[in-house]
């Protein structure tokens, strides 16, 4: 299996992506939408008719097919006569409209929320694909904020403003078609006031992408903040940090608010700038139109219809300024979700091998290195099959990293040596082979908030009662568990708050058994368990898996002494290596260790 780079999607390509499973529901939103802007359009020309035609005696402004539609129905005199028909016309079209716009309202929710699941689905299925680097480079905080209000201002984009910016194109055809035939002068004065509003919309977007993008990296950390305190609350409380962590979020939703106050500064003058703009507007249609009328080159009627399409024209043209100043936070989104979208993911090759993993494990010349940070350097050594394996070494010696390695949490890059199990390179094994026929207890176990019991056997579909309990029984557990009130049903707290450190690792234990694997790797997952239960523990293994392979990392000599073999790291070098007796003999670090933890140095034998 090789970790191949995802296509890169472009921020259009990425948005249709998303858009599949709702773009049907947004196009029954877009024709509703201009079936509205169509109805909208009806109204003015029916009052400038009344006023102009029915009530004076004017030409009507009306195309003459329509003329003549009237007409066929009655004649001026027929009309004055019936004012109520003109009346249930513009009713019927009032309804017709809020009909179109009760349509497109619910078909935009539908559609909205349609693409919102959908993204949400694939950004978690994403992110379930991306390797376990990856996520060691990216703060939980600022992946959960990219998944949430990141996918909320796309989806607003497209569903309010993108949808609003068709709708206003549309208005803006249709209501200056109308205008230019009514009076030419005047439509000129109400279209030059779109480049002016564009203009000014693209300089203050320039303004607005900066900012966006740094109230979006502000919001990102601040989720960090509090959600490292959230899941951290114990150990907040036990070393008394409940002012530093509150002045640490402080601090940060300082500079949050400080970026959102400075943004609005920048938004006000937007909406300033477009409130003056487009009272000007209105004012001089207002007076040139008056002396038009004044002059008898327009009509009362036509000048009220002219109002309409005016007043219909200039809060869309506000609109696009709007979508412009909306598309640079769109913007911003997108990219912090395409970079989600394009990080490279694991894969399975075509060719990756499903090998039985019983045979030896090989770790030959190793060197390996976190960000150019070196942490192996040049480390082989051989794991028998069957045998228990024992590995022991400082903080930061490397110990962990021999195991991420060897399930392929982190990729070895090649040139730096190879890991082969049965004289097959782990690179070339299918990944989910090697984690299922590989099992680690972390040296942090993670318990999710659901029962005891389905954390134990959350590895393994259809798992009965009777097979958990067995797996409990091997990593001592089940004695402790049976004595809770509601035993296996118990529900664990968030990270497994609720129990003892021990009880954690030996619930994560019983969890890995359940795999029944041919590898199982114990990376210091019995740090917290007493002596006598660490030594209960490998027996139990011992009876029920004698012929795995069994790796021990610890700092607890006792838990690697029966081992067949003992590697001691030093630096991200192997410094001895042997069985307990020959490193006892050989009077290195590993007896220095030792003499320490029975205390056969520091006076005891005094």
């Amino acid at each position: 299996m090789k970790k191949t780079k995802t296509s890169g999607f472009s921020k259009p390509g990425l948005l249709l992506h998303f858009l599949k499973g709702s773009r049907h529901l947004f196009l029954i939103t877009v024709v509703s939408m201009f079936a509205l802007t169509l109805l909208e359009m009806i109204p003015p020309q029916v009052i400038s008719f009344t006023v102009d035609t029915v009530l004076g005696e004017e030409k009507s402004s009306l195309p003459d097919f329509v003329l003549n539609a009237v007409y066929s129905i009655g004649d001026r005199t027929f009309w004055q006569g019936h004012l109520g028909i003109i009346a249930i016309v513009i009713v019927a079209v009032a309804l017709l409209a809020a009909l179109c716009r009760y349509v497109s309202r619910v078909y935009t929710v539908r559609a909205s929320e349609t693409l919102v699941k959908r993204t949400r689905d694939l950004l978690f299925s994403k992110i379930q694909r991306l390797p376990f680097s990856w996520h060691m480079k990216n703060q939980t905080g600022d992946i959960i904020q990219r998944c949430t209000s990141d996918v909320e201002v796309i989806k607003n984009f497209i569903s309010e403003q993108l949808l609003s910016l068709l709708r206003i194109v549309v208005l803006l055809i249709l209501s200056l078609y109308f205008m230019f035939s009514m009076n030419v002068m005047l439509a000129i004065v109400a279209t030059v006031a779109v480049p002016i509003v564009i203009t000014y919309s693209v300089y203050f977007r320039s303004k607005f992408s900066a900012i966006f993008q740094e109230c979006d990296e502000n919001e990102g950390v601040l989720s960090t903040i509090a959600q490292e305190n959230l899941t951290g609350a114990r150990v907040v409380r036990a070393f008394g940090r409940e002012n530093d962590e509150k002045e640490k979020f402080e601090r940060q939703n300082v500079k949050y608010t400080d970026a959102w106050i400075k943004l609005c500064r920048w938004l006000s003058a937007f909406w300033a700038a477009g409130d003056l703009i487009s009272g000007l507007q209105i004012m001089i249609i207002l007076v040139l139109g008056t002396v038009e009328c004044v002059r008898g080159n327009m009509t009362l009627g036509t000048l009220l219809a002219f109002i309409s399409y005016n007043n219909m024209l200039i809060w869309p043209i506000r609109g696009i300024g709007r979508v412009i100043s909306e598309m640079s936070k769109a913007g911003v989104s997108i990219d912090r979700i395409a970079y989600i979208m394009n990080s490279e993911e694991e894969k399975d090759g075509e060719n990756d091998l499903t090998p039985p993993l019983s045979g030896d494990i090989v770790f030959d010349h190793v060197t390996f290195a976190y960000d150019k940070a070196k942490v192996l350097d040049d480390v082989s050594f051989t794991i028998r099959g069957g045998s228990v394996f024992g590995i022991l070494g400082g903080t930061g010696s490397g110990k962990s990293t021999l195991m991420l390695l060897l399930t392929r949490l982190y990729e070895l890059p090649e040139g730096c040596g190879t890991i082969s199990v049965g004289g097959v390179d782990v690179r070339a094994i299918k990944l989910s082979w090697l984690r299922k026929n590989i099992g680690t207890v972390l040296q942090e176990p993670f318990l999710f908030s659901r029962t005891l019991g389905e954390n134990i056997g959350i590895a393994k579909e259809n798992i009965t009662l009777d097979e958990i309990r067995e797996a409990a029984k091997i990593a001592a557990l089940d004695e402790t568990v049976m004595d809770f009130p509601k035993q296996y049903d118990t529900i664990v707290g968030e990270r497994g708050v609720t129990l003892s450190g021990g009880q954690k690792q030996r619930a994560a234990i019983a969890r890995m058994l359940t795999e029944h694997a041919t590898v199982m790797v114990f990376d210091d997952s019995l740090s917290a368990v007493d002596a006598e239960t660490d030594a209960k523990i490998r027996a139990s293994l011992d009876r029920a898996f004698g012929d795995a392979t069994v790796i021990l990392i610890s700092h607890r000599i006792t838990t690697l002494m029966k081992a067949e073999k003992i590697l001691v790291l030093d630096g991200g070098r192997v410094a001895e290596l042997g069985s307990h007796d020959e490193l006892i003999r050989l009077g290195g670090i590993y007896k220095k260790i030792y003499d320490i933890q029975t205390n056969v140095e520091g006076g005891d034998d005094e």
